[in-house]
């Protein structure tokens, strides 16, 4: 078993950000989801600016991200572009991103159950989290996803 890298976890909003930074979290997330994963769809949805923006750091070094937010009041808080830099991969940082990214929405969203869409053949590891399927499979941009919550944490409820 690998262990975890040392890193820092930064969440902001999107206006906080350098434009090297913004611009590295961007990159990545388009050479994951839309070159690695040969899917072309809006990655630039619209939404980043009504989100928080979690990342771990190695120095300056991008290791991986995800995106928070709430998308309108009566919603669940959301997790979703969840990603690993390729450069970082087989160090278990998904499963950190994860941790971090549940602590975050915690602390923003208390009270409250946790929603994402996943790929399906992801489903497994957001089941390690607490996270339960809530829907029937679907295609999301030509690949397979359910959607899960997970339920507000016993301490946090």
């Amino acid at each position: 078993m690998t262990a975890s890298p040392a890193y820092t976890v930064d969440v902001r909003r999107l206006e906080a950000f350098s434009a090297v930074d913004l611009y590295a979290m961007l990159k990545m997330r388009v050479d994951v989801f839309v070159v690695e994963q040969s899917c072309p769809y809006p990655e630039l949805d619209g939404r980043d600016p009504d989100c928080q923006h979690l990342r771990l750091l190695d120095g300056k070094d991008l290791l991986a991200c995800a995106r928070l937010w709430r998308p309108v009041a009566d919603a669940h808080p959301r997790i979703g572009r969840v990603a690993v830099s390729p450069d970082h991969r087989g160090k278990r940082l998904g499963e950190a991103l994860m941790r971090e990214a549940i602590t975050a929405c915690e602390r923003l969203y208390p009270n409250e159950a946790i929603a994402l869409s996943a790929q399906s053949h992801l489903m497994h590891f957001y089941e390690a989290f607490g996270f339960s399927p809530t829907s029937e499979e679907y295609l999301e941009d030509g690949i397979p996803h359910v959607d899960m919550l997970r339920p507000p944490s016993p301490g946090n409820a």
